[in-house]
Order: C-alpha cells, then structure tokens, then sequence
C-alpha cells in the first residue's frame, strides 16, 4: 500500500468548546486506529513516510547546504476540524507544534491534570481517592480514566507520555526513570526465556552487557552482528527463533545508521521485533515507527530533555507492547519523578528548535573538519563521504548534533587538542544546550585496551556533541585548538 506523507485527522465537535487531541500515525496500515474518540489514518489509509535528511516525504527540498530539519508546515500532519456543520478547516500540525502543544491543548494531558493553566501542573501527590466503590469499580473496568498510585502512573507523566507519543507516531509510551530502565524493562518484557536476541555489535556499551551477561541467565541467548554484514544478520535470521533485532540508530560514536525499513522487513518475515534506540537522532530527526520498527527507545536525557539537568527514559510501541513492558516497569520499579517528568515537558518545547540548530552546526563543522590538514577522518552521516550517508539520506531529517572525528596526532596530541578547546566542557553525555567534547579512549576506555580495540576505538578519537552555541564561535575555537596538536 502507498504511504502518505500526511495524515489527516477529523475531531468531530458538538456545542462543547472543541477539544485539540494528540494524534498519531499507524505504523500498520491493515485497521483503524483511535485515540481518545479521534479517528487516525493517512490519506491512502497508511501511514506517514519517513523523513529524507534533505527534508520529509513530499516535502520541497532543502538548500543542500543545510539538509537538517524540514520546513514541516509543507508536509506535516493535518488536523481538521468539523464545527456545527461547518466544512472542514484544516490546520497542519508540524513537529514543532507538536511539541509545544501534544498533551496538552492537543491532548487528554490538561483534563488528566484537572487544570486550565498553560504550563502542566507538576502533580506531587503518590495516591490518588475515588469518591466511592461504583467509581472503583469504573477505573477498574476502565470506564472512568483516572490514577491510583503514583508508580502506575501520574498526571503530569501522562502529558509527557502523550507529547513524546505524538511526536513519534506511537499508539502509546512509557516514560521511565532512566534510559536504561527503558531498555531493561522492555527487553524482559517481549523476550521470554528461550528466546533469541539479535543485537548489532556497536549498540550502547551497557544494553550489549545486559543483553550477553544478564539475559544469558534466563535462558535467553543472543548474536551480535556487525551493521557492516547484513548477510549475517540474514543468516541468523533464516536460523528462525529470533525473537528481537535491536540496535542503535544512529550508533555512538562513529555514527552507523540502520536501514531501518530493510531491517524490518526481513524480521517481519521471520516473526521478529525489531527495537530501535534512536537516541542519537532524535523523534525530530528519526521516526522508527513509521519506517516499519516495532519499539522506538530514547535515553530522554539527551535531546528530549535538552539541559542536562534531568534523567529519563522513554519507550514507544503499540498499544499492545507497552501494555506488556509497562507490567514489567511496575514490577522494576523505575518510575519517573513528575518534577523530573515537568521538566522534559518544558525541554521538549524547544525541542525542534534545538535539533535543527544542533543538526546545523554539526554538519557544517564536519565538512569544514573533513578537509583540515590536521584531521584524518570525520564520522558524520550527514556527510556525502559518510558510507552511511545513502540509508541516512532516506530515513532521517537531520545528521544530529553529534560528529566523531580522528585527529592526525596520537594519545596525547588528541589529548592537548581536548584541552585546548574553550567552549565545549569535558563531559559525557550529548544531546544538550552546551557543546561537549570527550576522547573516549580516556572518557570510557582509559586502562581496557582490549576493549577499545575490539570497539575500534583509536587513542587519537574524538567525539563532539554540539549545542546551541553560535557557529562562528564553535569554529573559532575549534580552529584554534588544532593549533595546538
């Protein structure tokens, strides 16, 4: 079936004040979806196409100097409005309005909240009462929408749930206390024992241990393959009982890109999950769901949250897959604070703005890099030399913030290079409104040679995460501690 790049929304009103919902995309197009009494489906009845780097489906291109994040008023999602047998208006719906407004006035979020304030109210309270047993019994039976403890879930985490939901066309999410949480609770959830997990080689260094060393004693095994050999993951995979393909896209730090679409269809074939840590890219960058994955994880910290200043999690899926992890969170007990949950709500505000000032920066840093003397290598998929730039091209709106790079010198010339810089503070993480720097062979591999070898980690590897700063000025300063080499 054809792919829409839009999806139209009819919210039918009566004399009530009209409500905005959150409205999501389907990533199967075979039956309706609803949410909250909306009626959801592309135009052809499918589901929204990816984004291209040089801007989304159907969209007009972008400058090629800037293949960052697309004018999303050419080609976002549409919600139409039907007011009293009135025709229809339509008002278009872009990710950036989506993130000021998804959960909110476009959402159940405020009523949740029992509030008409304009900010989300932070919802302290651990326990919530019913006015007797009928209405008991209605939240039990799933007739009354309410809450009842606070590690089952809460007011203000509910928006947040809804806004990251809208922004990455999920039926549902679970926001969690870290990212790790997030990829823990969701693996134990839809890998039972006996299972089969095909991981890449390069995903994030802690999920790949749980993966080996943790699951490994329930019974669950597991192969890591190389994004490099696609021929092996098919081969694994012809082996039959794979249960889940999980990787990270883009992965970190040399910045590999999954071809998400291809992945899913050959785990389709097979019966298997395909899990995608899209972290690194952002939902403004990268929307798994709609290119065919079943599960979209983020470590929230990085862009969602966007300030370093709070840790989360997210996960999204189907209805019917975060019904599942969401018994194991209760069990883990990795509820999200609501002051923490308020505070990635107000990050993600700012969200587009940030990606595409990131996106911006990055790219134009790589190409610059790419031609300095005293640089042997960037890794960038924005990059036309990238290896990775043709799947890049096809799935995402934007390189992201993060470039690795490899600098003509060793140990400690990287080292002095690091020193050097001026603006970007020493510091792992990314993602956020300060640029940060670190050489991983001291940041993470400092003493575990084998390890980083075996990771193709290079003493002289530096990776960058770039904030919000001016360009002019990340050059400048760049271009001065190169001096120092």
């Amino acid at each position: 079936m054809a792919r829409s790049s839009s999806t139209h929304l009819v919210v039918k009103s009566s004399l009530r004040p009209r409500r905005r919902r959150v409205h999501r995309c389907r990533r199967s197009p075979t039956k309706a979806e609803r949410y909250e009494g909306v009626v959801l489906a592309g135009a052809d009845g499918g589901a929204a196409d990816g984004m291209g780097i040089f801007g989304a489906a159907g969209c007009p291109p972008l400058s090629p100097e800037y293949p960052v994040v697309p004018d999303m008023d050419d080609c976002a999602v549409v919600v139409d409005s039907v007011d009293d047998g009135a025709p229809a208006a339509g008002r278009r719906a872009s990710d950036e309005t989506l993130a000021v407004h998804a959960g909110e006035k476009l959402g159940s979020g405020g009523e949740a909240a029992g509030t008409d304030s304009i900010a989300t109210p932070i919802v302290s309270g651990t326990t919530h009462w019913f006015r007797d047993s009928a209405d008991l019994v209605a939240f039990r039976e799933g007739r009354r929408q309410s809450f009842e403890y606070g590690r089952y879930g809460n007011p203000t985490v509910k928006v947040l749930e809804e806004k990251i939901s809208a922004l990455e066309r999920a039926e549902a999410t679970l926001v969690t206390s870290s990212g790790m949480n997030a990829i823990v609770a969701t693996l134990l959830a839809l890998v039972p024992p006996g299972g089969h997990v095909v991981a890449t080689t390069d995903c994030y260094s802690e999920a790949r241990v749980f993966i080996r060393d943790r699951l490994s004693k329930m019974r669950i095994t597991s192969t890591f393959v190389d994004l490099d050999d696609m021929e092996a993951l098919e081969s694994v995979l012809d082996q039959g009982n794979v249960t889940m393909f999980y990787a990270d896209s883009p992965t970190n730090p040399h910045l590999k890109v999954v071809d998400v679409r291809r992945v899913a269809e050959l785990c389709r074939r097979r019966g298997a999950l395909v899990c995608i840590d899209s972290t690194l890219a952002s939902p403004i960058n990268q929307k798994p769901l709609t290119l065919g994955a079943d599960v979209v994880l983020h470590s929230a910290t990085k862009y969602i949250a966007g300030h370093h200043d709070v840790i989360a999690g997210c996960v999204s899926a189907s209805e019917a897959l975060i019904s599942r992890i969401r018994a194991w969170h209760h069990d883990l007990g990795g509820a999200i604070s609501p002051n923490a949950a308020y505070m990635i709500i107000r990050g993600l505000k700012t969200m587009a703005l940030r990606v595409e000032a990131q996106n911006r920066t990055a790219l134009r840093m790589a190409r610059l890099l790419e031609n300095h003397p005293k640089i042997e290598r960037v890794y960038y998929p924005g990059l036309e030399s990238s290896p990775w730039h043709g799947v890049a091209r096809k799935q995402m709106a934007g390189g992201g913030g993060v470039i690795s790079l490899e600098v003509a010198s060793d140990l400690r010339g990287a080292m002095r290079f690091v020193d050097a810089l001026e603006l970007p503070l020493i510091a792992t993480s990314l993602g956020g409104c300060e640029s940060l720097v670190q050489q991983p062979a001291v940041m993470s591999y400092w003493g575990r040679e084998e390890e980083k070898a075996k990771n193709g980690i290079k003493d002289n590897f530096v990776r960058f995460s770039f904030g919000i700063e001016k360009f002019e000025d990340l050059r400048e300063d760049i271009l001065q501690a190169l001096e120092k080499i």
